[in-house]
């Protein structure tokens, strides 16, 4: 194969050495008349007429194809050969993500069939693989006007318009294999800091070992090069716990907890040992921060912390929703911190885990937000719940997220002011939410409706400085105001003290290239919009009530021309500008 775009190590907080990465040149065709499956496509016999650069899925440019048809059955194939280290070990392939639903085939055998267009999978393919030249073939199914599928804001007509873009259809994250010990390894490793005991948990989750043998999980963690805890103890199951005391760190601004502001980082290797012989070696990192609500405030390891977020689609011109290269990753966190925010709420996507990875190197707080549908029905409650499931699994241990959106604005759940079936979803969100991890606040409805919920988040895209003013001049008018012609919480559900932010404002328009588009209000200059940039910002750093803000939106995306930066990311006002208002200068 060819060309290899996205060559970058996918799972970065997660690495093992022996690896291969899948992307590049693959055979692809279209499969609209649904013949496929009964021409026996899986086989791996037939070829495939087309050609797709993996990951970019057919919509995108970087694909080789892009096209905005609706192709909602697509089918994938490409030769394997192991490498020589591959030999006498088991091999797991991976799948960052397919939109929506996938098959995996390898020689004819079916190895993986998953659902969820945002969450990874990977099969053990070693009893399908055979010497030599291996076939491996995937469909992938869509449903591309189905509103009540989790989507996103892929659109659901042909061409984007309002809010929603470009539709995803398959392959569009990274594919690639590893290779693993027979006598067993490490399946997951779950982390939890706590600053307050000055600790660290692990739990480990271990596949393909004898329940015979003698296993041996050992832990080296290092700070800055130097080693400060070495453990090894045995794990009589595949699965067991351990708490690691850490005593290099205070709070007065020594030590190694991580903030955007100093993102420390703890590096960490896990060996695991059958019969005293190493079996898995595993290397991560982790970051010993605490997000907190205390009297109202919301903290950030035990002490109040403003959040200064801005709003980000996670799109991009030629890739759509997978970033052309690891390095347009890391200039999206480079230009959001050097506009001066702390933050981002990644809007209607999970991320790309190479995103966090930045986020949690680099220094800056998520809140990591589903891909919701836009129709409420049985179907979607249990297609959704699944992949949120599966999204906070993924993202667990990243320092960087701060707190969880399941839903937003309503989005599925339409009628929640008055259906009780969609309150208790919303609840039902929220307290699943909670139940697979307590450390971390969650927003049950972001923006308006709210139901229980940790923040009490208001999306307002109020352009006059004097009604902001007004409107955030106490925590009474804030909740009781209707800025976008809606109740900020369900009857029942009272605004009960929580931290108040605004979570979407400004969305300014702005044409500096060559996209036409819209936003939520205007500028004709630089000297305009910078007055106007002003004139939203400072009421909510101003505030007293507010604790938070996400400013709308980083980049213009397709037909919206309201972002800090154009779609190719070049600043529309110095950055130093917008950092200053940021900064209250």
């Amino acid at each position: 194969m060819t060309n290899q775009p996205r060559a970058e190590y996918p799972r970065p907080q997660f690495v093992r050495d022996s690896w291969i990465n899948l992307n590049g040149e693959w055979e692809f065709e279209f499969d609209d008349d649904r013949v496929g499956s009964k021409e026996k496509w899986h086989l791996g016999n037939r070829k495939l007429y087309k050609t797709i650069q993996v990951p970019f899925a057919f919509q995108s440019k970087l694909s080789g194809i892009g096209s905005n048809e609706f192709h909602d059955v697509v089918w994938y194939r490409r030769d394997l050969t192991l490498p020589d280290d591959f030999q006498n070990k088991r091999i797991l392939l991976h799948f960052g993500a397919v939109d929506y639903e996938a098959s995996v085939w390898v020689n004819g055998v079916l190895v993986a069939k998953h659902e969820g267009g945002h969450t990874p999978f990977h099969a053990d393919i070693t009893d399908a693989l055979q010497a030599g030249t291996n076939k491996l073939v995937v469909k992938a199914v869509d449903y591309s006007k189905d509103v009540t599928l989790p989507r996103g804001k892929q659109y659901w007509h042909t061409d984007s318009a309002s809010i929603f873009y470009t539709r995803t259809t398959g392959i569009w994250q990274t594919v690639w294999m590893e290779a693993v010990s027979n006598d067993g390894y490490l399946d997951k490793v779950k982390i939890t800091p706590d600053i307050d005991e000055k600790q660290v948990e692990f739990q480990f989750f271990i596949q393909g070992s004898d329940s015979n043998a003698k296993q041996q999980m050992k832990v080296e963690i290092s700070f800055n090069g130097e080693l400060v805890s070495e453990d090894t103890y045995g794990m009589r199951s595949s699965s067991g716990a351990r708490k690691i005391r850490l005593n290099d760190f205070n709070d007065h601004g020594l030590g190694a907890w991580w903030t955007p502001e100093h993102p420390n980082l703890y590096d960490v290797t896990f060996t695991l040992l059958v019969d005293n012989k190493a079996v898995d070696v595993v290397t991560s990192y982790f970051g010993m921060r605490k997000v907190s609500i205390e009297d109202g405030k919301l903290c950030l390891n035990n002490r109040p912390y403003f959040l200064k977020m801005v709003l980000d689609q996670g799109y991009f011109p030629d890739g759509n929703l997978t970033p052309p290269s690891d390095e347009a990753i890391k200039e999206d966190v480079e230009l959001t911190k050097a506009m001066g925010f702390n933050g981002a709420r990644k809007h209607q996507k999970l991320e790309d885990p190479r995103f966090l990875y930045w986020c949690d190197k680099l220094g800056l707080v998520v809140w990591s937000e589903a891909a919701n549908a836009y129709e409420y029905t049985e179907k979607y409650v249990s297609r959704f719940t699944n992949e949120w499931i599966a999204s906070i699994d993924r993202d667990y241990n990243h320092p960087s997220i701060i707190a969880w959106v399941p839903l937003n604005e309503s989005w599925g759940v339409p009628n929640i002011q008055i259906d009780k079936l969609q309150q208790q979803h919303a609840l039902t969100m929220y307290h699943l939410t909670k139940s697979l991890d307590p450390m971390r606040p969650v927003v049950s409805n972001d923006g308006w409706e709210l139901v229980k919920t940790d923040l009490f988040t208001i999306h307002d895209y109020e352009w006059r400085e004097g009604v902001l003013e007004e409107r955030y001049s106490s925590s009474d008018k804030a909740v009781h105001a209707m800025p976008a012609n809606r109740r900020l919480f369900v009857e029942g559900f009272p605004y009960e003290g929580q931290p108040i932010l605004v979570t979407e404002f400004g969305g300014i328009a702005y044409k500096k290239s060559e996209w036409e588009g819209w936003g939520y209000s205007g500028a004709d200059n630089d000297e305009d919009f910078e007055k106007k940039l002003r004139a939203v910002i400072r009421p909510l750093l101003n505030s007293g009530v507010v604790q938070g803000y996400c400013y709308t939106q980083l980049t213009d995306v397709e037909q919206e021309i309201n972002g800090l930066l154009t779609y190719d990311r070049k600043p529309k006002i110095p950055v130093e500008i917008i950092k200053a208002i940021n900064d209250r200068k």
